[in-house]
């Protein structure tokens, strides 16, 4: 259906109705520029999401849980998800947002090329309709006149008193008024019929070109249109493959976590390799306490003063599996002698002794001693452990945890081995090269090279051999330990009528608290004293028994220290020191004038504040919580 036939009257209606539809352009092109900026924001905030959650430590220090790897791998989709709306919205800026409003300014241009033409063309049919009715008026003008001359010709004709020249020139005007009235009749009779000529070609020619010409802008517009909202849904559906493969990551992330592989990982991070605690004896503290057989009262004879060497006087210091931190000498600590003075005349602590009787000792002791978790139960509680500075060997770390430290270490110490001997193979083809062709370099000029990686290589081989020195250390001890648990749970698989007999040896806890796996550090405790219906052992072994157990946490290092002068450390919990010997620092004097250190052995003790020279690290506040 045309509109140049249909509309020939509606011109002003036309005009509207495309700018209508320039106007809906222009909407549709702000819907889709809004959109593009949603998309565009949408996929900012997802990489910023994501990037929020994405693990900021190095990947070795990353968790290596199923879970932990399975959101890293969502949150690597997800990020793949908002490139794919990045790509929407540039799909819809350029081929849909930015063809619009450049479409736009075409139509803009093109309507008002038409609604130019069609108004030069109206204008032209009113320039021409007001020529024919200029003619018009003058013809019916000039009609007039003619009549009012022939109505004054016929009177002075019939008018006996008018003169002969006055008959005569009125006679004269009424052919002059004639005549002009016949010109005017001419002239409007062509403009009348220029004028219809010029309206059947406006609205059978003209116009109607003009109305096609809009009536396919108008329709090229809808096509366009009907184009744009393809562009918008194919820009969303070409990246639905690419979005629903990201999708389907997401699922396989989600099947790839493993409960139990998960377990497995937490038992080899944090597994410290060391064995539960043992059986704790009977330690009878009646057994020097004689008795009647008839009412069992208790003789009262002098106690015998104990023996700091002997087995019993070191129940005093010994750790309980819930006891207390082992506390400094009781005695003060010696001034530093003079500098010019020898080693035999330097003062010593004074010897601890017990200065009550042996029962009060032992009531004492029982309503003093507060619990002490060991370290095998300390990993259930909660709160902040401080970590120790790291040392070149690991020994801060449990024997298991050390083991695989040591181990990584020698992994990466032999990468680096093995690229210096690449290197340095690499080098030697290149120097029989030069050598060959002398024109290519010189030779000697890699000799320095050379040297250097040689240098590196002995290097690291000696670093590989001190990690692997320590690496067998480790698992020498992991393995004489595996030996004595098997033998313990041998000694509690014993029949009910054998004797059971303790084993030869188990982690022990010097009295600095330092984890230590010697015999020589066992503490034993007397034997039951048989009952009186029972046949009584006339010698006792008072070894029968040890009080052996894991102790708490190394402390951390927080310094070290240089001994000035020597110190024999005679009293219980002091320690030996040579003078020149670097100790660790591992707790600071209270003000009573000791500090507890270790040596580079392990070894914990105390020392004189004043025998050593202190220095502390600057970052011993750090600590790091375990849940």
């Amino acid at each position: 259906m045309s509109w140049g036939t249909e509309l020939w009257d509606q011109f002003d209606n036309v005009d509207k109705h495309t700018q209508w539809g320039i106007d809906f352009v222009e909407r549709y092109a702000k819907f889709v520029k809004e959109r593009l900026d949603i998309e565009q924001n949408y996929a900012k905030q997802l990489r910023n999401l994501v990037k929020k959650y994405c693990p900021k430590r190095p990947k070795d220090e990353e968790p290596r849980f199923t879970s932990c790897l399975s959101f890293y791998s969502v949150l690597n989709e997800l990020n793949d998800y908002a490139g794919q709306r990045e790509v929407v919205a540039e799909e819809m800026a350029h081929k849909v947002y930015g063809e619009l409003m450049r479409y736009s300014q075409d139509l803009k241009a093109e309507r008002k090329h038409h609604l130019q033409e069609g108004r030069k063309a109206q204008q032209y049919l009113d320039h021409c309709w007001k020529q024919m009715d200029n003619s018009k008026k003058k013809f019916e003008r000039e009609c007039k006149e003619a009549e009012k001359s022939q109505l004054t010709y016929d009177r002075l004709d019939n008018d006996i008193n008018a003169t002969k020249s006055e008959v005569e020139k009125a006679k004269a005007q009424f052919y002059l008024r004639t005549h002009m009235a016949d010109e005017s009749k001419n002239e409007y009779a062509a403009q009348l019929q220029n004028f219809n000529a010029e309206q059947w070609k406006h609205f059978n020619n003209a116009l109607p070109h003009i109305f096609k010409n809009l009536q396919d802008m108008d329709e090229r517009r809808t096509v366009k249109l009907g184009e744009t909202f393809r562009s918008f849904a194919e820009a969303e559906r070409r990246v639905v493959p690419i979005i629903s493969k990201c999708l389907e990551g997401m699922v396989s992330a989600a099947k790839a976590v493993s409960e139990r592989k998960d377990s497995a990982i937490v038992v080899e991070s944090f597994k410290s390799g060391f064995e539960p605690p043992g059986d704790f004896p009977f330690e009878d503290f009646s057994q020097n306490l004689s008795r009647t057989g008839s009412d069992g009262t208790i003789n009262g004879g002098p106690a015998p003063r104990s023996d700091p060497k002997h087995p019993m006087s070191r129940t005093k210091n010994k750790l309980w599996l819930f006891g207390k931190k082992p506390k400094s000498p009781s005695s003060s600590p010696p001034p530093p002698p003079p500098s010019s003075s020898s080693s035999s005349s330097r003062p010593r602590p004074t010897s601890h002794r017990f200065t009550s009787d042996l029962v009060s000792h032992y009531l004492s002791e029982i309503k003093t001693t507060v619990p002490r978790i060991p370290q095998s139960l300390r990993v259930l509680r909660r709160g902040v452990r401080q970590e120790a500075p790291s040392l070149e060997d690991f020994s801060h770390l449990p024997p298991e945890q050390r083991r695989k430290r040591l181990q990584q270490r020698i992994d990466e110490l032999n990468k680096e081995l093995q690229k210096e001997m690449d290197q340095r193979d690499a080098l030697n083809k290149m120097k029989d090269v030069y050598e060959k062709n002398p024109q290519m370099g010189d030779p000697i000029s890699l000799q320095p090279k050379i040297s250097e990686t040689i240098c590196n290589m002995e290097k690291l081989r000696s670093e590989i051999h001190k990690n692997e020195t320590w690496l067998s250390e480790v698992e020498g001890k992991q393995s004489s330990r595996g030996d004595r648990r098997h033998s313990a749970d041998n000694h509690h698989h014993t029949p009910a009528n054998t004797k059971a007999q303790p084993p030869a040896s188990c982690f022990c806890i010097s009295p600095e608290g330092s984890y230590t796996d010697d015999t020589s550090q066992e503490h034993h405790t007397p034997q039951h004293r048989p009952s009186p219906s029972q046949p009584t052992n006339p010698n006792p072994d008072p070894h029968e028994f040890d009080d052996e157990f894991d102790d708490d946490d190394p402390l951390p290092v927080i310094g070290h220290c240089k001994a000035m002068y020597s110190f024999d450390g005679q009293n219980e919990g002091t320690l030996v020191m040579a003078e020149d010997e670097v100790l660790y620092i591992i707790e600071e004097d209270k003000g009573d004038g000791w500090t507890r250190a270790r040596k580079q052995s392990g070894e914990e003790g105390y020392v004189p504040t004043s025998y050593v020279e202190i220095t502390m690290e600057k970052n011993s506040k750090g600590a790091v919580t375990y849940i």
